[in-house]
């Protein structure tokens, strides 16, 4: 089957059922049994089936073009320029456009005639643009799950949020911290609305005051740094603090400094990394960390230990599934886990 392309008449008879059979199996309509519909799905993978994308368009009416909604805040941020890249890149394999949507958003009829399918990026609950966009009658992928009312399936690519900041919070206690603090961000989205909780159900787990503040979901280093010193101001305890918005960590290292506490060990003072002990502050230790991982962490000084989300790949794997449903390779309903890794560095006093 390697030297001709691959038809769903070849499909149909290596499965042994109809060409009509095959149509419905693959595009998960029809009244076909989930037995049938897998081994027909299995066939197609192992036969090499490639839907005819020019025939897909032509009967679907189709733009050859994909939409993509971010936060309203994410040309602040490196990590949904790389996220946005990373779908673009994915979506040109399959010859498709992206089409870069106003975080406003628009009417749901007019965004259908415009592309063959959506992307929407960490939806938040509150945002009024994300019900049209979700039931604008095309198929959807959200990054993360969507939180709000939905009136129909989307598919969906998720990170284990809960785990990452869990290894975090495990992380700086196993380098000594005893009373950790998380900056989480506000807002709706899965992701803001994880750490949140995660930060209450770990300490509580743990039998461990996990002290929580609330900033900005794309929070600047300025608004990291006024409110790390009001925090070690009022609780000078404090001992590790945990940053989540992208970018922001460096303002948690500045309110440190000002404050003489020494990054990269908990307690009491010794540093692992920095300048020679004659110039050092005599404050306690302050562990460092953040939620995700970029280069305002690599190139901190000290470096900060940081989740890496990975989201070029990200973004390549929402384009991906988004891509395989328009060729019905995949259910419309589909959800795809994205893997994440802990980058340990100097700021928790780990090597780099």
């Amino acid at each position: 089957m390697t030297s001709r392309t691959v038809t769903l008449l070849d499909v149909a008879r290596a499965a042994g059922v109809s060409k009509s059979t095959v149509s419905d199996a693959l595009q998960g309509s029809g009244r076909v049994a989930e037995a049938t519909r897998d081994r027909v799905r299995a066939v197609a993978q192992e036969l090499g089936y490639r839907p005819n994308s020019a025939a897909r368009r032509l009967r679907r009416a189709s733009t050859g073009a994909v939409g993509l909604h971010l936060p309203a805040t994410a040309t602040r941020l490196d990590y949904y320029m790389n996220l946005a890249f990373g779908a673009v890149e994915r979506a040109q394999e399959d010859g498709l456009d992206m089409v870069l949507l106003a975080p406003s958003g628009a009417a749901g009829g007019r965004i259908a005639s415009r592309v063959d399918g959506l992307l929407v990026i960490d939806p938040e609950a509150g945002d009024s643009a994300v019900p049209g966009l979700l039931d604008a009658g095309v198929p959807v992928v959200t990054g993360e799950r969507y939180l709000g009312p939905a009136t129909g399936p989307s598919a969906a690519v998720v990170c284990d949020n809960a785990a990452s900041l869990t290894a975090l919070l495990d992380h700086v206690t196993e380098r000594g911290a005893r009373r950790p603090a998380v900056l989480a961000p506000s807002g709706s989205s899965a992701w803001a609305t994880a750490l949140r909780a995660t930060a209450r159900s770990w300490g509580l787990a743990h039998g461990v005051e996990v002290v929580l503040r609330t900033v900005p979901f794309a929070a600047t280093p300025a608004e990291t740094e006024e409110t790390t010193r009001a925090l070690l101001t009022a609780d000078p305890a404090v001992d590790a603090v945990i940053c989540a918005p992208d970018g922001s960590a460096p303002g948690v290292l500045r309110a440190a400094a000002a404050l003489g506490r020494e990054v990269g060990t908990a307690g009491g003072g010794g540093a692992a990394t920095g300048p020679p002990e004659s110039a050092r502050p005599a404050g306690p230790g302050l562990l460092v960390a953040a939620c995700v991982d970029g280069p305002a962490t690599r190139g901190a000084e000290p470096p900060v230990t940081a989740v890496d989300l990975r989201p070029a790949a990200y973004g390549r794997a929402c384009a991906e599934l988004l891509c395989d449903i328009l060729a019905d390779r995949a259910d419309p309903a589909t959800v795809r886990r994205h893997a994440w890794s802990l980058e340990t560095r100097a700021s928790t006093g780990s090597p780099g």
